[in-house]
C-alpha cells in the first residue's frame, strides 16, 4: 500500500509501517506494509531498504518476537537482529533504537531482479505536504508567510494553504512559503 506519508506529522515523513490484522479477506485477516509515496524519489534501492525494514517487522510478527516499545516508535536489538537476517545495515538512532537500516550492497545484488523492477516502476513520486515541511509543532498560531512573483506577502494557515493554491490578482502568480 502506498500513500501520504507526510500528512499532519509533526516531523519528517514517515517512510513505511507494519501493521498486523489490519486487512478482513473473508474470514481472514492480513497484515498491512505501507509504503510513503515521498519516499519514492530516493530510489529503488531505498525503497527496497523501507520494504525490508517493513518485513522484519513482519518476521516478528510471525516468529512472535517483541521488536519494538513505546507505541512502535523505539526499535530494540531483537529487531536489529531480525532486519540483518534479512541482509540490512542497522545502527542506533538517538531515541529510536536501531531504527536507522540502509542496504549494503551485497544486498542490492542479491535483490537485483527487484531492484531493476522498482526502478523501471518509479517514475512518480509523493510530494511533501507543507505542514510536514516546516518540522516542529503542526498547530502553530502563527500563519506561513507567502509571496508571489509581485512580491506581494501575505500570512496564511498552513491547512488553507495546503487545501489548494491562492493565486495573486495582480501578478497571476501562486502564492507560496517563503520569501520571493
Amino acid at each position: 500500500m502506498i500513500g501520504a506519508g507526510s500528512a499532519g506529522r509533526q516531523t519528517g515523513v514517515k517512510l513505511g509501517h507494519f501493521a498486523s490484522l489490519r486487512w478482513q479477506q473473508g474470514d481472514m485477516t492480513l497484515p498491512e506494509v505501507f509504503v510513503a509515496g515521498e519516499g519514492l524519489q530516493q530510489g529503488p534501492v531505498a525503497v527496497l531498504g523501507t520494504l525490508l525494514h517493513e518485513a522484519a517487522h513482519g518476521l516478528a510478527e510471525v516468529r512472535g518476537v517483541v521488536d519494538t516499545s513505546r507505541g512502535g516508535r523505539y526499535h530494540n536489538r531483537r529487531f536489529a537482529a531480525l532486519g540483518r537476517e534479512l541482509g540490512l545495515d542497522i545502527t542506533v538512532d538517538g531515541g529510536l533504537g536501531w531504527s536507522a537500516t540502509s542496504v549494503p550492497e551485497s544486498t542490492a545484488d542479491a535483490y537485483g531482479d527487484l531492484v531493476d523492477q522498482l526502478g523501471q516502476t518509479l517514475t512518480t513520486h509523493r510530494r511533501p505536504e507543507f505542514l510536514g515541511l516546516r518540522g516542529g509543532r503542526t498547530n502553530s498560531n502563527n500563519p506561513l508567510a507567502c509571496s508571489c512573483r509581485c512580491p506581494r506577502r501575505i500570512r496564511v494557515a498552513p491547512e488553507v494553504l495546503a487545501a489548494g493554491s491562492i493565486v495573486c490578482s495582480v501578478c497571476a502568480g501562486e502564492f507560496r512559503p517563503g520569501a520571493a
